[in-house]
């Protein structure tokens, strides 16, 4: 029987992690739902315990259910009938066996049927699911509306729609419109107030809305007549049980199949106002959006480590000129850095989902009681870090993604190009990643801000170099150091120049110099938990270290002048 947890060490590894023990002192309170819920965890060992089981539930699932329905629901693919999406026969097997599990909403309070789970062992949970079917992985996914609706909905709001989660109601976020994309400020779809019904009514139209046929909607508005930019716009939630909308088509897509992407047509629909007005993208939906790029790095994981695992299996059992291909060291190579990608983007992974963690069950305690002195430094240095890591996660997570699914067809050969390997739509399903919840560029223009602040150098010269390697790793973090006073460098003669535009074009190289230093980093503090990983970590640092030379040279070589030559011009 396969196990899509059991068999990877590195998922239990990171559940491992030593801030654990604060994450879920934070959100366990003192562990006072033992006193009102019979599988509430009785102290910090009963709720690692209750994790690991937990995960191995959904490994399980995901191993002998999800997986080898992927095949078939890639096939067959959603319709729609009646004006209702139906999904693919294995897309509705999937969602019953997680429902039955107890696996939908389980990042909720027990009080709402959820399992009042940590951001890092729901996003364990993710890569999994991503692993065995990175579409599907989209409709249970879309449970982090929960998660909005919990921190940001009025009370009546909570207990009206977060029990239905557990019991497997499914989600959906509507944000984007035909001519609001990544712009979400231009959204149009108006919701107005109706005094005679006292409720709001949405009317327009909403287009690429992954599971937009969803029983609970989160709906971004525009309420605020005369206004054209984001401070016009609200969050409502919609019921699909109220029959406002049209499904006008479900999108022919190259890759997650399994996942319905739909146009859809808001007539007079009655939704109900999330928080305050005005709020729905500069706070809300700016939440919502982090939480899903979280989902989003989570998915490219579980891409990356089924691609991987197709890779490694193939080159193993396809033999030429009287060998298996892995012998040759063209594609050993390409393996091994595949599993290097693969560990390093899992390490940012979960160091993300730590800080997201820590500074969310903070903004909760808050709501409580007045935090001490120290517990809002810490909330304030936790929300900082997670603020610039999330894009830095989502641009790496799922580049690296692409790269790792792109290689792994190609260690396939010829045969990787046919429908009779599963690579083939794993290479598909990856290259959305780099797309939705914000392309890479946007990923871009989000992180620039921990290289402009220092946010990035600050973490790396104050927590990162400060923190003990042993003598047997110092040459690895010398190394870091290097990189570091390089990056500095880079950064000073960037934004020395105070060119805006100079700064923008240079952005993408200062971030990923940024990233892979990071990473480094927390591969050697893996290390050291862990001797395993030594091999990964040189490796890692080593080609990193002359990828960020190669950025370095052509910044610091690179004349303001030479800007023009790249412009668009028309009138050539």
């Amino acid at each position: 029987m396969a196990n899509y947890y059991t068999d990877n060490k590195d998922i239990k590894f990171h559940l491992g992690h030593p801030l654990m023990k604060k994450i879920v002192q934070l959100k366990e309170r003192g562990f006072d739902d033992k006193d009102s819920y019979d599988y509430a965890f009785l102290d910090f060992e009963d709720a690692m315990d209750s994790y690991d089981k937990i995960l191995e539930i959904v490994g399980d699932i995901c191993g002998n259910v999800i997986a080898p329905n992927a095949e078939s629901v890639d096939a067959e693919g959603p319709r729609l009938e009646n004006n209702e999406v139906k999904y693919a026969r294995g897309t509705q097997e999937n969602h019953e066996a997680l429902t039955r599990s107890g696996l939908i909403g389980m990042s909720l309070p027990r009080k709402y049927g959820g399992l009042n789970f940590p951001m890092v062992p729901y996003v364990m949970a993710a890569e999994i699911v991503s692993r065995a079917d990175a579409g599907f992985a989209n409709i249970w996914g879309l449970q982090d509306c929960a998660e909005t609706l919990h921190e940001f909905g009025s009370e009546e709001i909570k207990d009206e729609f977060l029990p239905r989660f557990n019991k497997g109601a499914t989600a959906a976020m509507d944000l984007t419109e035909p001519d609001a994309g990544s712009d979400l400020q231009a959204v149009q779809l108006k919701a107005a107030w109706d005094e005679k019904r006292n409720v709001w009514l949405l009317n327009g139209v909403k287009r690429f809305i992954t599971n937009g046929d969803a029983n609970i909607s989160l709906v971004l508005a525009r309420s605020e007549e005369g206004t054209a930019d984001g401070r016009g716009l609200s969050l409502f939630v919609y019921d699909r049980k109220d029959k406002g909308l049209t499904i006008r088509r479900i999108e022919n897509k190259l890759g997650i199949k399994g996942s319905p992407t739909c146009e859809l047509v808001f007539r007079d629909a009655p939704a109900k106002l999330v928080g305050s007005r005005k709020f729905g993208l500069i706070k809300y939906v700016m939440s919502l959006m982090n939480s899903a790029r979280l989902g989003v790095a989570a998915q490219s994981v579980g891409i990356s480590e089924a691609a991987y695992r197709e890779a490694l299996k193939y080159a193993e059992e396809r033999a030429q000129f009287g060998r298996p291909v892995i012998y040759f060291p063209a594609i050993y190579e390409m393996l091994r850095n595949m599993e290097v990608k693969i560990k390093a983007q899992r390490t940012l992974l979960y160091e993300t989902a730590r800080f997201v963690d820590i500074y969310k069950n903070y903004n909760s305690i808050s709501e409580e009681r007045k935090l001490e002195a120290e517990e809002r430094s810490e909330q304030k240095k936790y929300q900082r870090l997670a603020d610039v890591f999330t894009p830095l996660l989502k641009l790496i997570s799922s580049e690296y993604c692409n790269q790792i699914a792109y290689d792994a067809l190609q260690v396939h050969g010829g045969a990787g190009f046919m429908k009779d390997f599963p690579v083939e739509r794993i290479y598909r399903d990856a290259r959305i990643t780099s797309i939705y919840e914000g392309t890479s560029q946007l990923q871009v223009v989000a992180a620039i801000r921990g290289v402009t602040s220092g946010t990035y150098l600050n973490h790396i010269r104050d927590t990162c170099e400060k923190e003990s390697v042993g003598p047997e790793l110092e040459y690895l973090k010398t190394r870091l150091v290097t990189m570091t006073d390089e990056y500095e460098k880079c950064v000073e003669r960037v934004i020395g120049e105070e060119d805006s535009e100079f700064l923008d074009f240079h952005a993408r190289r200062l971030v990923e110099m940024a990233g892979n230093i990071i990473m480094g980093y927390l591969l050697l503090k893996d290390t050291r938990r862990d001797g395993s990983y030594l091999n990964i970590a040189s490796i890692f640092i080593n080609t990193s270290r002359a990828h960020n030379r190669e950025k370095a040279d052509y910044i610091i070589e690179f004349d303001i002048k030479e800007l023009g030559s790249f412009k668009y011009n028309p009138d050539k």
